[in-house]
């Protein structure tokens, strides 16, 4: 597997849930920058603690003027995920700055442009087991909490796309599925809301996923950017076990010795399962590495303090 040491590379949004680990993996043998607004109190300490250079920028502003121009390589992990349906805004954030940003880095080796599973249109069938590949059609996802989510990063990619080739920069655009950590993830989520005490909440009756956990992802990261490309390549970036939140739910009361409740609140006109076709990011990365079971215990034991 591809590896990265010694080299200058751009993280952006590395206060984020993917992003900070990601940063902070990268820092160890390598000179990583990180912008974001940093709006969060005590984000970019923690960022300056892991070892990464920091800069507050906003990209739906586009003024890059005080970012350096020299990264060998950009991951680009900033998104605008939010209420409302203020779609110049998202617009703005999610694509016009992801071309500013590639035009600005266009020096670069190579960019990772992080997208989402959820570009891909609902099959009209909406069969929860369809297997996504990267040629299935994208479209709305009809998302509750985040109405503009979806048609921002497809218009993101798109972006992604021209600038490959009007930069002649490889880049690879990555539809990340269900990531998850101690530093969060839908199932990181959903771990903390059952141990509370409380129930889990979800859109379907088996709503299913493909987890990949950050340990994989901060390992594969380099092998994705060794296969960017002009024109962009699209992979999907999940684990290789598709599970239902309600097993892993279930498994999840096993570790604590509870039974999960799950509710569902069906959401008509959402994607109703997100299991991938892996096969191209496979030839890039080789297997995952961490099951997950196997994951999800070791964020149960970091909760739990049961790994101290």
């Amino acid at each position: 597997m591809a590896t990265l040491s010694g080299e200058k590379i751009l993280v952006t949004g590395p206060a984020g849930q993917i992003a900070f680990p990601l940063a902070e993996h990268l820092a160890r043998d390598n000179e990583v920058w990180g912008i974001a607004r940093f709006s969060e109190e005590g984000s970019e300490q923690r960022c300056l603690d892991a070892g990464v250079h920091t800069l507050k920028l906003d990209l739906g502003d586009g003024d890059l003027s005080a970012l350096p121009d020299d990264f060998t390589y950009v991951l680009h992990l900033a998104a605008f995920q939010g209420g409302g349906w203020d779609y110049d805004h998202a617009f703005a954030v999610n694509a016009e700055g992801t071309g500013l940003l590639l035009q600005h880095c266009r020096s670069a080796k190579a960019a990772l442009v992080m997208s989402t599973h959820s570009v891909y249109r609902p099959p009209f069938d909406g069969d929860p087991h369809h297997v996504f590949a990267e040629t299935d059609p994208l479209g709305e996802v009809n998302a509750r909490h985040a109405p503009t989510y979806s048609m921002s990063k497809i218009a993101q990619e798109v972006v992604a796309r021209t600038c490959a080739k009007l930069f002649d920069l490889p880049v690879t655009i990555a539809r990340m599925n269900a990531s998850y950590g101690t530093n969060g993830g839908l199932p990181t989520q959903h771990l903390d809301a059952l141990l509370a005490g409380g129930p889990v909440t979800t859109r379907w009756d088996p709503c299913l996923y493909m987890p990949i956990h950050q340990d994989d992802i901060n390992t594969q990261a380099a092998a994705l950017l060794d296969a960017a490309s002009v024109p962009a390549t699209i992979v999907n970036w999940a684990g290789d076990e598709p599970v239902s939140v309600q097993e892993y739910c279930a498994y999840i009361g096993e570790l604590g010795g509870f039974e999960a409740v799950v509710d569902v609140v069906e959401q008509p006109g959402t994607l109703r399962g997100s299991v991938t076709d892996n096969t191209r990011r496979a030839s890039f990365t080789g297997p995952c590495h961490v099951t997950w079971r196997e994951g999800l215990k070791r964020v149960y034991d970091d909760r739990t303090g049961a790994d101290s």
